[in-house]
C-alpha cells in the first residue's frame, strides 16, 4: 500500500484525501490542518488522522475538540508521498521540510513549474512522472486544455490553438474574491500565463491564451480555435472526444446550456459535493471552417485536477501503467459520464481489489 499524507485539507485536499481513500494500493496516513474549522472537524468525522501544519498552533484543536495524531513532521516522516494542497505559494515553502525526509511530494498548479521535476497530466504525459520524486499536477485550466489537447495532437496535429477562458471569480466558499459585478481581463497583458503552462505538458506547442474574470463561481468556460494540421469533419471529432473517458461531450437533447445546469446535473446524479471530473465539452458547439475547430467546454476548477493526483502517485512510485491507473481511478471514482439522465459511471467498490507490491 502506498501512504498517502496530505498537507492541506480545503477546496483540493478534502477532495484529494476522499479519492486517495477509495483507492485499493493506497491509504491515506493523514491530514494536515493550520486551524480546526469545520474543515479540520470534517476530517476528524470521516477518520483521517489530523496533524497540526503549524505546531504552535497545536493546542487550538484540542480546545476545539480535534484530537490531534501529532505535528506535520510526523506525517511527512510516516508517508510515502506528501500531496501538497495548501494555498499558492505555501508548496513552495513546505518542499524543504519534504525534501529534509526524503518523502515525494505532490504539487499543485499554484505553484511555479520549477518547484517539481515534472509538471503532469495523466493523458497528455504520465511517463514524465514516472519514478520522479516530485511532481506537479497542473492547474485546473490547464488540466482541461492538456486533456482535450491530446487526442487531437495525436489524431490530427495541431498548428496553432487559440483559447479564451472565461474564469469564475472565486470558488463557492471564497467570499473575499471577485469581481461582484465586473468583467475583468486577468490578465490585461496578453497571453495569459495559462498558454505557457499548458506548454510544461506540451512543449512545442504553439497556442495563445486570454483569460477574462466574470463573477460567478460554478465553472470555467474555454472558447478554442485550434487549427489542426489535417482536414476533418465535425463529427469525427466529436467521436474522437466521445471516445476519452474524462471528456464529457454534451448531446443536444441534455437541455443543458450552461455551467448551472451543468451543476445542477451533477448533483442530481449524486456525484460527491457535485463534483464534474471530467471536460465537459458542447456537441452543438464542434465546428469546423477549414482546418479550424472551434468548440466550447466547461472545466470544474473544484475537482477537475482530484483524478490526476491520483495518477500522478502511481506514475511516480511506478506502479502502474498510464492506461492502467487512468481505468483505475476512473473506476474507483465513477469518473465518466454516459450521457443518460442517471448521469455517471456505475462504481462498485466491491469489485475492486488490491494489488499487490
Amino acid at each position: 500500500m502506498i501512504r498517502v499524507g496530505i498537507n492541506g485539507y480545503g477546496t483540493i485536499g478534502k477532495r484529494v484525501a476522499d479519492a486517495v481513500s477509495l483507492q485499493p494500493d493506497m491509504e491515506v496516513v493523514g491530514v494536515a490542518k493550520t486551524k480546526p474549522n469545520f474543515e479540520a472537524h470534517t476530517a476528524d468525522q470521516r477518520g483521517y488522522e489530523i496533524y497540526a501544519a503549524i505546531p504552535d498552533r497545536a493546542p487550538l484543536f484540542g480546545d476545539a475538540g480535534v484530537e490531534l495524531a501529532g505535528a506535520i513532521d510526523e506525517l511527512v516522516a510516516a508517508a510515502d508521498i506528501m500531496i501538497d494542497c495548501t494555498p499558492s505559494g505555501v508548496g513552495a515553502e513546505n518542499k524543504s521540510l519534504y525534501e529534509s525526509y526524503e518523502t515525494s511530494a505532490i504539487f499543485q498548479g499554484g505553484e511555479d513549474a520549477d518547484i517539481a521535476e515534472a509538471s503532469f497530466n495523466a493523458r497528455a504525459n504520465y511517463d514524465a512522472a514516472r519514478g520522479a520524486d516530485s511532481v506537479r499536477v497542473v492547474s485546473c485550466n490547464t488540466t482541461g486544455l492538456s486533456r482535450i489537447i491530446a487526442p487531437l495532437w495525436e489524431a490530427y496535429g495541431i498548428d496553432q490553438v487559440r483559447t479564451t477562458l472565461v474564469r469564475r471569480g472565486g470558488d463557492p466558499s471564497q467570499n473575499s474574491r471577485g469581481p461582484i459585478n465586473d468583467i475583468l481581463p486577468d490578465p490585461i497583458s496578453i497571453p495569459s500565463h495559462h498558454g505557457p503552462d499548458v506548454k510544461t505538458i506540451f512543449p512545442d506547442l504553439a497556442i495563445d491564451t486570454l483569460g477574462l474574470k466574470v463573477p460567478a463561481t460554478l465553472m470555467h468556460v474555454h472558447a478554442l480555435n485550434v487549427t489542426l494540421k489535417s482536414d476533418v469533419t465535425a463529427a469525427h471529432v466529436r467521436q474522437l472526444l466521445e471516445e476519452e473517458s474524462r471528456i464529457y461531450v454534451i448531446s443536444e437533447g441534455m437541455g443543458i446550456d450552461g455551467a448551472g445546469k451543468l451543476k445542477d446535473f451533477a448533483h442530481d446524479a449524486g456525484r460527491p459535493r457535485g463534483d464534474i471530473w471530467e471536460n465537459c465539452v458542447w456537441g452543438e458547439s464542434i465546428a469546423i471552417s477549414g482546418r479550424d475547430l472551434y468548440l466550447f467546454q466547461a472545466i470544474h476548477q473544484e475537482s477537475d485536477v482530484i483524478p490526476e493526483n491520483i495518477d500522478a502517485i502511481r506514475a511516480m512510485t511506478e506502479s502502474a501503467t498510464a492506461a492502467e491507473s487512468i481505468e483505475l481511478t476512473n473506476r474507483t471514482l465513477g469518473v465518466g459520464i454516459t450521457g443518460s439522465p442517471i448521469g455517471v459511471a456505475e462504481t462498485d467498490h466491491s469489485e475492486v481489489e488490491a494489488t499487490d507490491d
